[in-house]
């Protein structure tokens, strides 16, 4: 184990590979040394600290992947700060919710994404904000919010401007900051990611350095992630994919971030192609667009070795697409959630083909993993699927404010119940065949849309395939397929049928198809199939009351 900080890892690269590139934004063409990053990071510590901002203290930020994001989050790293990161979907009840949840004191927000003026909504969500002395704002609602700084240099009532914001750091000695630093430990929590989970309102995950610069180090280890490597991270940073997958990983062993502000397929290959990328990570989705972009031949993705590919089920397909079309045979699964840092189990670049595309791999050493009967708590046998269930440095300390939902996740014996179905192979490598809420029961037989998914994926005319349940007066449910056909395809429901009769059983054939252009997809990429299931019902004509 890592008995380190977020700071301190910061500061061992800077020391030992200082001239070597720690960030590069292609779109801006930004280019910091890890000195450089090194340096950047101690001034805005040291802005936080000026501002008045204590060890502790919660600083919730809220924007795309840009460069102020990044720096906020190592910089709070030095300083002790807990980031709060804030989904960038987030309307007003949202932010209203996490604000007040989360106790933050200081909101760090861009001025807009995706045609969101996220000033509008934080003077909806503050209205007191626009008579307000800056630093000093009074909401009865909010009461612990006192500070918002944007991350831009447009002056708005009663917000910090970035220029501003930095302007503290004059505030600071330079003997302070290493003094804090020393402060830390590494059982401090650092940051606080919130999750929806299955039901009720988002929960806050909070995780300690230990945590993550463990769970990242790991991670890149995984990757054989070396100075010579240069990372793309077009995921998005409020996620753990984004700050301990992409970042930290790529931090905690002097490896270069090629970073994003935002996803699009175009831009991720022009990055791969003029920085030499050597890994890309990316959730399936992305994935299948880049691979379906109508420019994609013309880009050399040559350089390519690794990357990952998590956050919801990887297509076997689309696996090897990666690996043969991309160039990217290194390239490995992760799995694993916010609760737990959130890898569990990675895939090794040395595993076996079939390991590496039709597995999640192995736990991580220090890991342990159990799959057991989700309603007598036993272990299973090898081959049988359950509920995966995982203890170690991992777990995160809680839920925010939460210790109700913590004891349901997390139980006397300190294993984490993470909901997901899984099987163990004799190796010990494990499928993930998805969410215990997922599981369709029809007619007495227990169905993992996954299975079918694979299958389908498999038909040349389908780029992407989600299977869901219906309720059914006969058989208690029935399967929907949502089928997005590769550009130029076309396809009928009883072609589609005709494709799987003999070839799987016959309860497993969806009796409903539609056929679609997108799915409804949360800011991380993930398809969100609890609005597929309320979608579908309505399309098979289902009464809900």
């Amino acid at each position: 184990m890592v008995e380190k900080t977020v700071g301190q890892i910061v500061k061992e690269m800077a020391h030992s590979y200082g001239d070597v590139e720690a960030y590069v934004y292609p779109e801006h063409n930004i280019r910091k040394t890890y000195s450089e990053f090194d340096q950047e990071t101690d001034e805005l510590a040291k802005a936080f600290m000026g501002i008045g901002i204590e060890k502790g203290e919660h600083v919730a930020i809220w924007s795309e992947n840009k460069r102020e994001w990044l720096l906020s989050q190592y910089a709070t790293g030095k300083m002790g700060a807990v980031l709060v990161t804030v989904n960038t979907n987030y309307q007003q009840a949202e932010l209203t919710y996490l604000l007040e949840q989360s106790d933050a004191t200081t909101l760090i927000l861009g001025e807009e994404f995706k045609g969101t003026s996220y000033i509008d909504i934080i003077n909806t969500v503050c209205p007191a904000l626009a008579s307000s002395e800056k630093g000093n704002l009074q909401q009865n609602k909010l009461p612990h919010l006192k500070r918002v700084i944007v991350m831009s240099d447009n002056d708005y009532p009663g917000i910090y401007t970035w220029s501003e914001f930095q302007q503290f750091a004059r505030k600071i000695s330079d003997q302070a900051l290493p003094e804090r630093l020393q402060e830390l430990d590494v059982q401090d929590v650092i940051n606080i990611q919130y999750t929806s989970g299955t039901t009720g309102f988002p929960k806050g995950v909070m995780l300690t350095h230990h945590n993550i610069v463990n769970n990242a180090q790991l991670i890149g280890d995984y990757m054989k992630l070396t100075t010579k490597d240069r990372v793309c991270i077009p995921v998005p940073f409020f996620h753990c994919f984004g700050c301990v997958l992409g970042t930290l990983a790529a931090v905690t062993h002097g490896s270069t971030m090629v970073l994003l502000e935002q996803f699009d397929p175009l831009k991720v290959l022009q990055a791969v192609q003029k920085e030499k990328c050597t890994a890309l990570h990316g959730v399936p989705t992305m994935f299948i667009a880049e691979l379906n972009h109508p420019d994609y031949h013309t880009f050399d993705t040559s350089s390519l070795r690794t990357g990952i590919m998590a956050g919801s089920p990887c297509p076997i397909e689309v696996m090897k697409k990666v690996i043969h079309d991309m160039g990217a045979d290194e390239i490995t699964i992760c799995y694993g959630q916010t609760e737990s840092s959130p890898v569990i189990t990675q895939t090794r670049p040395d595993d076996a083909i079939e390991k590496r595309v039709a597995t999640v791999g192995k736990p991580h050493p220090d890991v342990e993993v159990k799959i057991i009967d989700p309603v007598t708590g036993q272990e299973v046998k090898t081959g049988e699927p359950g509920e995966l269930c995982t203890r170690g440095y991992l777990i995160m300390k809680g839920y925010y404010k939460n210790q109700e939902a913590t004891d349901a996740a997390i139980d006397h014996e300190g294993w984490l119940h993470t909901g997901d179905i899984a099987v163990m192979d004799e190796d010990g490598y494990i499928a993930i065949t998805g969410r215990i809420k997922d599981m369709i029961i029809r007619g007495g037989e227990n169905i993992y849309p996954r299975e079918i998914e694979e299958f389908l994926y498999q038909h040349p005319s389908i780029q992407d395939v989600q299977v869901v349940g219906v309720p059914d007066a006969k058989y208690g449910e029935e399967l929907m397929a949502w089928i997005i056909l590769k550009e130029g395809s076309s396809m009928q429901e009883e072609e589609l049928r005709g494709y799987c009769r003999g070839k799987i059983s016959h309860h497993k054939i969806p009796r409903y198809i539609e056929f679609t252009d997108s799915y409804p997809m949360t800011a991380s990429g993930k398809i969100q199939k609890y609005v597929l299931r309320e979608m579908s019902l309505e399309k098979a004509g289902v009464e809900t009351s």
